[in-house]
């Protein structure tokens, strides 16, 4: 399945109780750019259906805000998904969901990357879950 996600996906309202982004009027909505769900070890996960894009008269596939993350992350763009767990999630009830989530990273090569950006984002929480995990 092709959908939206990154910054576009985080500057569109999803059915989870995060706060996204705000910057709606400054992004390039002409240039749209959809990832394919089956090339992705989430598959499916955070996909939402039928959803309004502005600027284009279609609907859309479009990634909820953790899924936009865990693919932002994914991709080692940690500066567009900085600011992630303040500024995008804003919701302490996700934490675990997206920490799951993140471990299945583990084995990519950038993981050292991905590990220090979670630090960053969540501190000791991380840290935490990590030791509990094995990772």
């Amino acid at each position: 399945m092709y959908y939206l996600s990154g910054i576009h996906a985080l500057n569109i309202n999803c059915d989870l109780e995060t706060c996204g982004d705000w910057h709606q009027s400054g992004i390039q909505w002409s240039n749209l750019v959809l990832l394919d769900s089956e090339k992705s070890i989430y598959g499916d996960y955070g996909i939402e259906t039928n959803k309004k894009v502005p600027g284009h008269t279609n609907t859309c596939n479009v990634a909820n805000h953790i899924r936009a993350l865990l693919d932002l992350i994914q991709q080692g763009n940690f500066c567009t998904a900085q600011g992630m767990k303040e500024n995008y999630i804003c919701n302490e009830s996700y934490t675990q969901e997206i920490f799951q989530k993140v471990s299945v990273m583990r084995n990519f090569s950038n993981w050292t990357d991905i590990d220090g950006f979670m630090t960053r984002e969540y501190y000791s929480k991380w840290m935490e879950f990590k030791e509990r995990e094995g990772l």
